[in-house]
């Protein structure tokens, strides 16, 4: 049975000594972090993940465990498709469990306009030869057993993948040990060690490891850890809940999403629900700085986003959270090692309720556990995947709006490749950082 731990209470399981140099300094031990180490050590070099508190214990075990190709920017897909191999081929190099398992995703649609915006986005698609499809309002039923509700119809993806996030990242974690990668958990990188303009390591908690290049992928705390050193990117985060129920009766049917609610079967028999389209944004000086570069997203879901006046103490955005700390201090990574925001309960209610009566033959769903995470977002919907312009050694990977679960693997290789000289073998001047300081448009990805 699946015990949820998200890694607030975990013992640490990588505590060895840190090195003293490295050939790169990696920040952050979610599923980006790690998947850079395995790709690096596979290549024969020294990378070590320095993570402040638990390996995946953020966003990176709190997602819904969809591996999606459907529904992606269109600069997304092809590395997305990337990642769905290499899930694949993950799980069966490294030998461990991951839930992997094909169960296809299914967007339903409730009105003619949802349908043009699936049937759009499915027509730019098609040249990459994915198996997506639009299904029929009786069809869009039939995949659905029991359904007591209508819809105009659905676009569908049937090789589309989830795997157990809890599970599958630590285990992904200790493949890449095996390959020859150093983590090293609760030590939190407090800055860059920058010598003549350039990246020469990094300034933890536990002392100085030097390296000719560091990647940041920091998730929801990326931007404040850049910030201090001049890089400024307009990132936010948002929270976002999940609830897991009790087993329930087995229904066959796809990880699926409507306005407002989405579900997936989990390996042990229950289902993970979320109330899809809302988040929570806690306002701060953040948040009235990048405000303008948002408008076009705001515009587009205003609906989904619920603002709060202040974020809870020691939030990356909150009020109280120091922008300028002595790298010989304590910083405000110490300070919260695991992000756990508290689930709000009126809104999990809800979502059992409207779950137990879109498929009463499942019986009243019972909530087994329920978290929250942040998720790191941009203005576009799209990642900062890019070198540093202003410090040479300095890559970021961060951003990922919700979406890095799934296309974790290939981020991975690709940051691999792009710090070490490889080919990245993907267009990613979609993704590049000075588009948020150029002038350029912002340009929307999905909202789907």
């Amino acid at each position: 049975m699946i015990d949820f731990p998200l890694g607030v209470h975990l013992p640490v399981e990588h505590g060895g000594a840190l090195p003293k140099e490295a050939d790169v300094a990696i920040v952050g031990g979610g599923i980006i972090g790690v998947m850079t180490a395995f790709f690096l050590a596979k290549k024969g070099l020294r990378p070590v993940v320095l993570e402040k508190g638990r390996v995946a214990a953020e966003q990176s075990s709190r997602n819904w465990g969809w591996i999606r190709q459907q529904g992606r920017d269109m600069a997304e897909l092809p590395i997305m498709m990337e990642a769905h191999h290499l899930w694949k081929d993950l799980a069966h190099e490294i030998g461990e469990d991951l839930g992997l398992q094909t169960v296809g995703v299914c967007y339903l649609a409730e009105t003619q306009k949802d349908l043009a915006g699936y049937e759009a986005w499915l027509k730019d698609a098609a040249p990459t030869g994915l198996d997506s499809r639009m299904l029929s309002s009786a069809e869009a039923g039939d995949v659905l057993p029991g359904v007591t509700r209508s819809f105009e119809g659905a676009l569908i993806t049937p090789s589309d993948m989830k795997a157990e996030p809890w599970i599958a990242v630590p285990a992904l974690a200790r493949a890449a040990v095996r390959a020859g990668a150093v983590i090293v958990e609760n030590c939190a990188v407090r800055g860059l060690d920058v010598q003549a303009g350039r990246v020469a390591g990094v300034v933890t908690e536990q002392g100085v490891v030097k390296a000719p290049e560091v990647v940041v992928a920091g998730g929801a705390w990326s931007a404040l850890f850049l910030r201090r050193h001049g890089v400024n990117i307009p990132q936010l985060s948002v929270q976002a809940p999940v609830i897991a129920t009790e087993p329930l009766a087995d229904l066959a049917m796809p990880a699926t999403a409507m306005s407002g609610l989405a579900w997936r079967r989990r390996s042990d028999g229950g289902f993970t629900l979320v109330p899809g389209g809302r988040h929570r944004l806690h306002i701060g000086p953040d948040a009235f700085r990048a405000l303008p570069k948002y408008v076009p997203q705001l515009r587009a879901d205003w609906a989904g986003t619920q603002f709060s006046a202040a974020a809870p103490a020691g939030y990356p955005d909150a009020w109280g959270t120091k922008r300028q700390w002595q790298m010989d201090a304590e910083s405000p990574f110490e300070r919260m090692r695991v992000l756990n925001p508290a689930p709000p309960k009126t809104l999990i209610e809800a979502t059992l309720t409207k779950f137990g009566a879109l498929f009463p033959a499942l019986g009243a769903p019972k909530m087994r556990r329920a978290w929250s995470g942040m998720i790191d977002t941009m203005p576009d919907i799209v990642p900062v995947v890019d070198r540093g312009d202003t410090l040479p050694g300095l890559s970021i990977c961060t951003g990922m709006c919700g979406h890095g679960f799934g296309i974790g693997p290939a981020f991975g290789r690709v940051m691999a490749d792009l710090v070490s000289g490889g080919d990245v073998g993907h267009d990613l001047s979609r993704f590049r950082l000075g588009r948020f300081a150029d002038g350029s448009k912002i340009e929307l990805g999905p909202i789907i």
